[in-house]
């Protein structure tokens, strides 16, 4: 299996990749991920060939184009700590897309196998989703990018922000069965932010019979693979952290298995 932690380049490449994960590089099937930064008036551009693709304007603004659709001037917040939902823009299978910023940019591509029902698409910050979800200690913030009701082929993309002494992904939770309706199988990467950026955050991943059974430091700027098995995030006191997440597999459903042993979480009173 590959190294779950997925590090940045020092420096961007030569068209602003900084991060870069393939099917093949974790191996496995579905979800394609990058993160690129580019500087005022510079360019990021790909074909999608066979997959669709999210473009998350983490912070900046820019000017996206596809084939047969443009959008100008989109992008309102220079960090994603200031907490407000993203501008992300939706391409399909079999077409293309450049980026040009209008101020440092930091983008997320996220990708995976897309079957050409869907157009191009502006998703702006109103057409987000905004929840909190838990209670205490386990309470975040949840901006849902491109949740299963909304269309789209693969791509499940969701951004999450946890603030600092509070956990997230919990109680343990797990999707790496194709047991529908009870357990869908989705490949997940996380991408990280910590905030000031000396800190951290913590994520284990783990299966129920140990064979993988991983505690991670994540520091800002990187990426998680999760395969399988559970996966909590906690924010140490002090740092928030703030999250990307990716999901796709052979059905576009969120469907999940807590783990047993810490089920009863959600069951207690809440104060």
């Amino acid at each position: 299996m590959a190294e779950l932690i997925v590090k940045p380049e020092p420096t961007p490449d030569a068209d602003g990749t900084l991060l870069h994960i393939t099917p093949e590089s974790a191996g496995w099937t579905y979800v394609g991920f990058r993160v690129v930064r580019l500087d005022v008036g510079h360019t990021f551009g790909q074909t999608t060939g066979g997959s669709e693709v999210c473009l998350v304007l983490l912070s900046g603004r820019a000017d996206v184009r596809t084939r047969r659709r443009k959008w100008t001037g989109i992008g309102q917040r220079m960090s994603v700590f200031e907490r407000t939902p993203a501008y992300s823009v939706y391409v399909p299978n079999d077409d293309e897309y450049e980026v040009t910023a209008l101020t440092a940019v930091e983008l997320a591509v996220c990708e995976a196998p897309g079957l050409g029902n869907h157009e191009a698409r502006l998703i702006a910050p109103e057409q987000v989703g905004v929840e909190t979800r838990g209670y205490g200690n386990i309470e975040r913030r949840i901006h849902n990018i491109l949740p299963e009701q909304e269309p789209a082929d693969s791509l499940l993309v969701v951004e999450v922000f946890t603030p600092n002494g509070h956990w997230s992904s919990y109680p343990p939770h797990k999707h790496d069965r194709d047991a529908l309706p009870n357990e869908s199988l989705l490949e997940e990467t996380y991408y990280f932010r910590v905030q000031p950026e000396q800190g951290f955050a913590v994520q284990r991943v783990y299966t129920d019979d140990r064979t993988l059974d991983e505690t991670l430091i994540v520091k800002d700027g990187e990426a998680v693979m999760v395969p399988k098995g559970y996966h909590p995030v906690s924010a140490p006191p002090g740092y928030d952290c703030y999250y990307l997440n990716v999901m796709a597999g052979p059905h576009r459903l969120w469907k999940f298995h807590n783990d047993p042993d810490h089920a009863w979480i959600m069951t207690t009173q809440r104060t």
